[in-house]
């Protein structure tokens, strides 16, 4: 048998540069936790943490069931990115809360819808209907801007994409509004004659986004588009270019197209 003796300075030597190296081997292969809402959009990111593997990024996917939950998470450093919000509601949060959070690549936009469980027709609401809307400030605004782009009701001149019932001008059916967290309307759908609904919960009710909604927001050039989103001192960083780049992949549009045909859409 043959010995090979090792002084300390070189055994010492050896240790350090495989340390490095094994720090190197980390390094590369990133590992970071994703923010999403539970259903469709966490359908999305599974196929986005399969192409993102390709490239290095090991994506552990959070699912949450209440949109103001995935900023809380991010701001608090327990997940580095999410993906589940467009640029009004996030900045909603940011004036509400302070968040120092920004947006670093779309994904996917889901065109908002009205639903009834009672009538057929959107031009068929009675007077006096009873309305449900998401009771956050942007999506509340969008589904009162959705309405109003279909003749319903008519807002004040200048209003932003914020919008509340106190910015209705004009509202000739009388049409009352129930305010009430976005995730829970498909719920009291039955009990109104009408809700503006936000896609991926109407998806999670079973509802058929180009089939059920009565009238839907625009399929192009929509202000709502998602988008990747992480606290502002980690733009820069690597894991986040591969993330983007997952999202926006050729595997990703063409899943959004076999299995949502139409209701969920590629924002980049």
């Amino acid at each position: 048998m043959i010995r090979f003796a090792l002084d300390r300075r070189a055994f010492g030597a050896l240790v350090a540069a495989g340390l490095f190296l094994g720090s190197t081997a980390l390094a590369a292969a990133e590992t970071i936790k994703l923010g999403v809402i539970g259903g469709d959009e966490e359908e999305i990111a599974e196929v986005a943490r399969k192409v993102a593997a390709k490239d290095g990024l090991t994506i552990e996917i959070i699912a949450f069931s209440d949109y103001t939950l995935p900023n809380e998470a991010l701001d608090r450093g327990d997940i580095d990115a999410n993906a589940f919000q467009h640029k009004p509601y996030l900045d909603a949060q940011i004036a509400a809360r302070g968040y120092k959070i920004v947006p670093v690549g779309y994904t996917i936009v889901e065109p908002i819808g009205f639903y009834s469980a009672k009538h057929k027709e959107f031009a068929a609401l009675p007077e006096g209907a009873k309305i449900g809307i998401p009771n956050d400030p942007s999506n509340g605004g969008r589904a009162l801007h959705l309405l109003a782009g279909n003749g319903l009701i008519k807002l004040k001149d200048g209003t932003g994409l914020t919008a509340t019932p106190l910015d209705i001008a004009e509202n000739p059916k009388k049409v009352s509004f129930v305010e009430t967290d976005a995730a829970l309307l498909p719920k009291q759908l039955p009990d109104l004659d009408g809700a503006v609904i936000n896609t991926n919960y109407a998806l999670g009710a079973g509802l058929n986004p180009i089939k059920d909604a009565l009238v839907q927001e625009s399929r192009t050039n929509n202000p709502y588009g998602n988008f990747v989103a992480v606290r502002a001192a980690d733009k820069d960083k690597p894991f986040v270019a591969k993330l983007v780049a997952a999202y926006q992949s050729k595997e990703v549009a063409d899943f959004l197209a076999q299995r949502f045909k139409g209701a969920v859409l590629p924002a980049w």
